[in-house]
């Protein structure tokens, strides 16, 4: 039963991401790539002001997952960086928490294009 109701908090509030998403771009009638940004910044603000960990522990991967867990990631890494290292901690501590991401992002994204065809 417990496992019910994790998977029920992590699908309900990655829907709720999901639907804010939507709705950003359906009622507001913002670009997808807007929409994105609003949602790192999101992100980024609920992780600024602690709120995002509370958020994962509650929802789990529900949370986890969203592209708004990308901006509590820049925010969480620039504030451990800023504590080791001052001021430029605080954007090499930016760096080196998303890096691994950025990496993939750009090796899948160079091997798709070495086989795949760019449609104009």
């Amino acid at each position: 039963m417990e496992f019910l109701t994790e998977f029920f908090r992590a699908f309900f509030v990655g829907g709720l991401f999901c639907l804010a998403g939507q709705l950003l771009m359906d009622v507001g009638k913002f670009t997808p790539a807007h929409a994105l940004s609003i949602l790192v910044c999101l992100g980024s603000f609920l992780g600024a002001i602690g709120a995002y960990p509370a958020l994962v522990r509650f929802a789990g991967f529900g949370a986890a997952l969203p592209i708004s867990s990308f901006g509590n990631s820049l925010v969480q890494g620039a504030l451990a960086g800023a504590r080791g290292g001052g001021v430029l901690g605080l954007f090499t501590g930016i760096l080196s928490q998303v890096s691994a991401g950025i990496a993939a992002a750009v090796l899948f994204g160079f091997i798709v294009a070495l086989f795949g065809k760019a449609k104009l």
